[in-house]
């Protein structure tokens, strides 16, 4: 009996002992093998490196790495006893797979091995994410026995990163390029050429920068940036010794205005053009019938070729209006004289031209999934981003594909519309095609277009999703477990902080609700919590909520007019969006509001009484508060019960023109009596230019002397169609309305 018990505790010790040490080993991306072996090496102040057939750089990295950490002294002569850490190069490892290491560790010694420096440089990094973080000067440096065999599923596993809609510093750069290293990233695709923004240096055509690279913003002020030559050979001279290949991307022939801002010759029009600060797609795109066009770029690419000495140029080729085209005289006739079918073949035409020539220059091509149209480049590599389509006939035509479809990998993308489980659910090879037609996909990447993310929310927009790609891109798909998954993820935020990353959302992190109680009259705010081990914080006084802030824990009723502002924090650090809740005690609240023009179901707020409901919108027309129309004026009428003295009418309405909501042109708000005759007319005309980059809430207000009346009648005349500046041109323009305050 005294046996058994002492079997059954053993046993028990055991499995805690085991969960224990599993749970220090715990690497993203997961490894492909991985055995927890006994006991620890301990890290001393005094150890040594002995390498074996490795570059003096990778060792003076991991030495480097170390004493910045821990201040270890590397010993040059090797002292009996004293613990190592080995690197070796053996040929004969795994060698068809350049990347893969085995990496041992157990109480006398770590051993890193591979065919392949690379695959080294990988061993490290393993070793780097076993590493204890955050102790104290009198801690035993402890790393977990274990024995990984690892190697990578897809040779391309890339971080697409726009510094032209938002440009970033050459240090913020080279800080990526470690942090892309350390979760086994291996291509930074460097998007450097925009509507909004020129930002590498072109010595033959200093106006790109000159002009190109700056642009003006709404409030006047001038934004922007460029990375010089010298800077780019240092961003590359590192991204190399992190084994991380930097692919540019060159637009062409669209999303081309910061060029043809300098250069507008290269244009069908002849210009003159500004650089946009308007998001979007731009009618103005390279002009195919001037071969001048063509010598422009190809003087460009040779600069762009000594500067990339990978093998890949990227060149765009996405989101190409015909509309220059088809009026262009020259365009037309480059159609007509090469036989071609259209301005799709006139695009394919253009790709296959500039692709021509780079593969001259032993370069290979990748251009957007656009490129299809009108037929393909040889040897041109299509990058899928629209759907899976792309990747699909492009792999079927057995080009090479780099699958990274809108839906999973663009992390610009909210995360409650593209969320953690969402990104680990990412299969970046379809289904549909043959096990020969697989082997077509090279891999993937992780997208972030940077139209609402400057440098500063970087971090938020990509983690922690960009490490369920970091996993699906290196890992063994048939290992995959969210919920195994998921605890990593959580494990791994003090790792994420002890390396200074501000991660964001992992999904909707919290959902307030609202409801109004007539009686009382008072809201109650209540929220729910969609992430683990996250604290509520929120501010009545207009401030923002910090971790000091009062804490929501219970629901908060509002009884007079005031803002809430709520945030989720984890770990002391803020995390996602804040939701601002603005409550109006108005006269309108719990009226009747009857409307002429219905509202667009998908913007439909709470319904016809939304705009009366007390509850102001905020600057996020997808929060659920505002109704949009689309194409059509406002008109609503209020009924408010009974006559009333009225001193002000407020409806407040929302400019968005990247998102193509635009504010009305004038409001007029009239009084009745009997809903049959109106009077009292008041006209608002707006003041604030529809152009413009930044999200405006504005009230048109109409002032009255303390007027007796029962209905209110409010009529915004919509502008209906984009203007003519707009990427949109022509398309039907949104209204946003709510709320409509009755004082």
């Amino acid at each position: 009996m005294n046996r058994k018990i002492f079997f059954i505790i053993f046993n028990i010790a055991f499995i805690i002992m085991q969960t224990s040490i599993q749970s220090q080993v715990q690497l993203i991306p997961k490894p492909q093998e991985l055995n927890i072996l006994k006991g620890n090496f301990i890290l001393p102040h005094e150890a040594s490196i002995k390498s074996s057939g490795v570059s003096n750089n990778l060792v003076t990295y991991l030495e480097d790495y170390l004493q910045e950490l821990y201040g270890i002294k590397f010993i040059k002569n090797d002292r009996k006893g004293t613990p190592k850490v080995i690197l070796e190069i053996d040929e004969n490892f795994l060698n068809t797979k350049p990347e893969a290491y085995f990496l041992k560790i157990n109480p006398d010694n770590i051993t890193i091995l591979a065919s392949k420096e690379a695959g080294l440089f990988y061993g490290i990094q393993s070793l780097f994410q076993l590493l204890p973080k955050n102790i104290s000067a009198d801690e035993k440096i402890k790393i977990p026995s274990c024995e990984i065999t690892d190697y990578p599923r897809f040779s391309w596993r890339g971080l697409n990163l726009d510094c032209c809609r938002h440009f970033m510093t050459k240090d913020f750069i080279k800080r990526y390029i470690d942090i892309l290293a350390y979760y086994k990233f291996d291509v930074l695709h460097w998007h450097l050429t925009e509507d909004q923004g020129w930002r590498i240096e072109i010595k033959k055509y200093p106006a790109l920068t000159e002009v190109g690279a700056w642009r003006k913003e709404a409030d006047g002020s001038i934004y922007g940036g460029y990375y010089t030559q010298e800077d780019i050979k240092e961003i590359v001279a590192y991204a190399q010794s992190r084994f991380i290949t930097i692919v540019p991307e060159i637009e062409m022939p669209g999303h081309s205005l910061a060029s043809l801002a300098s250069y507008p010759e290269n244009s069908c029009t002849g210009g003159p053009f500004e650089v946009t600060n308007m998001w979007g797609v731009m009618k103005d795109v390279y002009c195919a019938g001037r071969d001048s066009t063509f010598y422009f770029l190809q003087d460009i690419l040779d600069e762009v070729i000594e500067l990339f000495p990978g093998k890949y140029i990227h060149i765009g080729g996405d989101e190409v209006p015909k509309d220059r085209w088809k009026e262009c005289p020259r365009c037309q006739a480059r159609i007509k004289a090469e036989g071609l079918k259209d301005e799709h073949e006139l695009q394919s035409y253009f790709i296959k031209r500039i692709s021509d020539y780079l593969n001259r220059k032993g370069k290979t091509v990748i251009g957007w999934d656009e490129i299809l149209e009108g037929g393909l480049a040889p040897g041109a590599i299509v990058q899928s981003w629209q759907s899976f389509e792309g990747a699909i006939d492009a792999a079927r035509l057995e080009h090479y594909v780099i699958c990274s479809p809108a839906s999973h990998t663009y992390l610009n993308s909210d995360p409650e519309d593209l969320d953690l489980r969402i990104a680990y659910s990412f299969e970046p090879v379809p289904d549909e095609l043959s096990d020969n037609e697989k082997e077509y996909i090279i891999g993937s990447e992780a997208n972030l277009w940077t139209e609402r993310a400057p440098q500063e929310t970087v971090d938020s927009k990509l983690f922690p999703r960009i490490l369920a790609l970091a996993e699906v891109f290196w890992s063994d798909p048939n290992n995959k477990n969210y919920d195994e998954f998921y605890s990593r993820i959580q494990n791994s935020y003090a790792d994420l902080t002890a390396r200074g990353i501000q991660y964001g959302r992992e999904s909707k992190v919290i959902i307030p609700t609202t409801t109004y109680d007539d009686t009382k009259r008072e809201f109650s705010i209540k929220v729910e919590r969609e992430q683990k081990d996250i604290e509520i914080r929120y501010t009545l006084d207009g401030t923002e909520p910090n971790i000091n802030s009062s804490l929501f824990d219970k629901p908060i009723v509002i009884n007079r007019t005031s803002t809430i502002k709520i945030a989720a924090f984890k770990n002391e650090l803020f995390i996602g969006k804040q939701y601002s809740l603005s409550f109006d005690f108005h006269k309108a609240l719990n009226s009747n509001l009857f409307l002429t023009n219905l509202y667009n179901e998908r913007y439909r707020a709470s319904g016809e009484n939304a705009l009366i409901d007390g509850v102001r919108g905020t600057n996020n027309f997808r929060d659920g508060l505002w109704q949009g129309y689309q194409g059509v004026d406002f008109e609503g009428t209020i009924d408010l019960g009974k006559e009333k003295e009225i001193s002000k009418v407020i409806p407040r309405f929302l400019l968005d023109s990247n998102s193509w909501i635009f504010l009305p042109t004038k409001v007029k708000i009239t009084f009745s009596k009997d809903n049959i005759n109106y009077s009292d007319e008041k006209i608002i005309i707006n003041d604030v230019p529809q152009k413009n980059s930044e999200i405006v809430l504005k009230d048109f207000p109409a002032y009255f002397n303390n007027q007796t009346t029962r209905y209110i009648k409010v009529k915004a005349e919509s502008i209906k169609k984009c203007p003519e500046w707009h990427p949109g041109a022509g398309g039907k323009a949104w209204l946003f309305i709510d709320e409509i305050v009755v004082e």
